[in-house]
């Protein structure tokens, strides 16, 4: 078995020194022996741990995610998980694209042959870019509420204590209590699970949401389909 510095497991990672060894301190990618010398020495499993975590970051989880999702007892199913549900997604990124160029290809012999627009047509693509982007979308709204739930909290308290006038303070709370309850309704209408132990795709219960533990992928809940608890998949829940 292959044997590498953490200057190479960097290199060929394309991450930094410095990365690799605050891995190692956070625990995340403890070097598989040290040298005489005390050098950190890897081997081909630490290589592709590290890969993993890579990708892991890039598609937006945090260290601390990952270092929960890779300690937890179905750690494994739940990046596999994780992993068959961006690959499913890739695909279909794939199959949208070759839609859509199969959609301009058309326009474009329509407008060649002086024919008039397909309507069909043209809803078929607003379709499916709705399809797509309709989890991020949520993402973002959920974003700017929260912004906007700051913003509220900060100004009123510092009304409040600068100039003493509470009553905006009051009026802000129920106003931002309104937008949390009305955000996370939204979140729980438009998303679903996928559990990692069944691969069924299940809708969760809302007081079992809201105290979960969760990263930006996943959420920790009970599948309703086989009793699992444990970090489920989160996917577009399509109405």
């Amino acid at each position: 078995m292959s044997k590498y510095t953490t200057g190479e497991m960097a290199k060929l990672c394309n991450v930094t020194v410095r990365t690799v060894q605050y891995y190692d301190t956070r625990g995340i990618l403890i070097p598989a022996e040290l040298s005489e010398g005390g050098r950190r020495l890897y081997n081909d499993d630490d290589l592709k741990k590290l890969r993993l975590i890579c990708y892991l970051k890039n598609i937006g989880l945090s260290l601390d995610s990952i270092a929960d999702i890779l300690t937890a007892e179905n750690g494994k199913n739940v990046i596999s998980t994780i992993l068959q549900e961006q690959r499913a997604q890739l695909k279909n990124d794939i199959e949208q694209q070759k839609e859509s160029l199969k959609e301009i290809d058309g326009f474009l012999n329509e407008l060649e042959s002086c024919r008039s627009f397909s309507v069909e047509s043209i809803k078929d693509i607003v379709n499916f870019m709705e399809n797509r982007q309709s989890l991020k979308n949520l993402h973002i709204k959920m974003i700017l509420v929260g912004l906007v739930v700051d913003v509220i909290e900060i100004s009123t308290i510092v009304l409040w204590i600068v100039k003493g006038i509470w009553i905006p303070f009051a009026v802000g709370m129920v106003i931002v209590v309104l937008l949390v309850s009305w955000i996370f309704n939204v979140y729980c209408k438009n998303t679903a699970y996928i559990c990692p132990e069944c691969h069924e795709i299940f809708k969760a219960d809302k007081k079992e949401i809201f105290f979960a533990k969760h990263t930006p992928k996943t959420r920790k809940l009970t599948c309703t389909h086989c009793g699992h608890k444990g970090y489920c998949v989160e996917v577009g829940n399509k109405q």
